[in-house]
């Protein structure tokens, strides 16, 4: 009988485990067009850290309200939803992008001005909902898919507020040859402020 209760609970940790922690602390209160940034331990988030010398974040989403509930939306890599599921310009939940299983840091920024925040998550939604698929080439001049860089920077250009310049990175890589923006380009705007760090 021990050994058949030591199983269950084996497997209900191994359940627990593979759903992750939100890292997100409770009562933070979300708001529309939130830049919410993130960087987790996995390969990915080690490849864009060291291109992006001095970041400390490996990907950037936006804040928007799906029918009165705060989510996420953000262009990714790497993270299907199910079997098929090609990268793309996804919605999900604060609990889901800040997930143990994707990010072990994070943090929260706001611009001051919520009309322009709002205008921001309202494109962003518009994004998502043409099914926009994530750009392997990044290529920022071509939005029919996008990064997650170039998406937030997108929105805000969109909503009347760059975020950023025209300045970019230029990376030479076997499988890539691109001049890119980086999550610290995003981070640094003066247009951001952090509401937390966690």
């Amino acid at each position: 009988m021990l050994t058949l209760a030591a199983a269950i609970i084996a497997l209900f940790v191994a359940g627990c485990t593979r759903s992750g922690v939100c890292i997100l602390p409770a009562g933070v209160g979300l708001e529309e067009g939130d830049v919410v940034f993130r960087c987790g331990g996995g390969f990915t988030s080690h490849a864009v850290l060291v291109g992006d010398r001095g970041g400390q974040y490996s990907h950037v989403g936006i804040v928007v309200d799906s029918c009165g509930v705060k989510m996420i939306v953000h262009a990714v890599p790497g993270e299907p939803d199910f079997e098929g599921d090609p990268d793309r310009v996804k919605m999900e939940r604060p609990e889901a992008f800040f997930s143990t299983l994707r990010t072990d840091v994070g943090e929260v920024c706001r611009v001051s001005d919520r009309v322009i925040a709002r205008r921001a998550a309202r494109k962003a939604v518009e994004v998502y909902r043409r099914h926009t698929l994530f750009d392997h080439d990044y290529d920022d001049r071509d939005t029919t898919r996008m990064y997650c860089t170039e998406f937030i920077a997108y929105v805000y250009q969109q909503a009347g507020m760059p975020l950023v310049g025209r300045e970019r990175h230029r990376v030479d890589l076997p499988t890539l040859h691109a001049d890119v923006l980086y999550p610290s380009d995003i981070h640094k705007s003066k247009k951001l402020k952090s509401i937390i760090i966690f």
